[in-house]
């Protein structure tokens, strides 16, 4: 038997399960993520409408579809969650809001904000158009 036989196992992450806070955190990592590759629809949009009509047309057309609704309410959510965590930081940084109480009730806070703003740029876009 090898010495390393004796050696506890770190816990797996399905039997750990993250804190609240830690979950964020890598939600706010990959929120960031999500924002820059979907810039990249942005960059594409802006560059077919500069480019003119029918270069837009294609945006519009891919962008109108399912999987672009889908990529724009991703992008939105995404948005959203990135902004409401980073105000939370820089709350963070004045030195407020650092108990551990107090972090479970932001991170619920902003998830509730990000979600309903989320929710009222989608309606007042349905509505409006």
């Amino acid at each position: 038997m090898a010495w390393t036989d004796k050696r506890p196992m770190s816990p797996h992450l399905q039997i750990y399960k993250l804190p609240m806070t830690a979950m964020l955190s890598v939600m706010h990592r990959g929120t960031g993520v999500v924002l820059s590759a979907g810039s990249l629809f942005l960059i594409w949009a802006l560059a077919a409408a500069a480019t003119g009509p029918e270069s837009f047309a294609l945006v519009q057309t891919v962008m109108s579809s399912w999987f672009g609704y889908l990529v724009l309410f991703g992008f939105t959510g995404a948005l959203y969650f990135h902004l409401c965590t980073g105000v939370r930081h820089l709350i963070w940084d004045l030195g407020k809001g650092l108990q551990l109480q107090s972090t479970k009730k932001s991170g619920v806070v902003l998830v509730v904000i990000a979600l309903t703003l989320t929710a009222l740029t989608w309606l007042i876009a349905f509505t409006a158009g």
